[in-house]
């Protein structure tokens, strides 16, 4: 039975971290919509205005940096449009692997050494992913010339 138990739990960390690379491209719109509907709320819009608002925003910053990255063709102003999307990526990699290995290591040394390990690959998968939604434009001639 226990080790039923640690072939889940592992296997739980795995699924967990499987979303994480899936979902890391998202987390500048969702911190843009949560700091937006938060603020809305102690605005006074009320809870249901605050969730309106958040969404809106986390939306419309999602949409917003696709469309840049799908018309935008210098590098130089396509790299920041990415790096906006990616440091909160490796942000919520940072602390997503710190709460996985503070409970499996005692060292605080090797915690913040796996952590920022765990924020580098949590980036750089971001990273790719933005790249394969919006890859470099091509410039498409048409017809070969012969």
């Amino acid at each position: 039975m226990i080790v039923l138990s640690i072939l889940a739990s592992i296997a739980a960390i795995g699924v967990i971290c499987c979303f994480l690379f899936y979902l890391a491209v998202y987390a500048l719109p969702l911190f843009a919509g949560v700091t937006a509907g938060v603020w809305a709320y102690g605005g006074g819009a009320g809870w249901l205005g605050g969730l309106a608002v958040g969404f809106v925003t986390g939306l419309a910053t999602l949409l917003i940096g696709h469309l840049l990255l799908a018309f935008v063709k210098p590098l130089w102003l396509r790299l920041p449009i990415a790096l906006a999307f990616v440091a909160p990526a490796a942000l919520a990699g940072y602390h997503a692997t710190h709460g996985i290995v503070k409970h499996t290591m005692p060292s605080e040394t090797w915690q913040v050494v796996f952590s920022v390990v765990g924020a580098i690959v949590v980036a750089i998968t971001a990273l790719a992913r933005l790249a394969t939604l919006a890859p470099l434009g091509q410039d498409s001639q048409g017809v070969a010339r012969a």
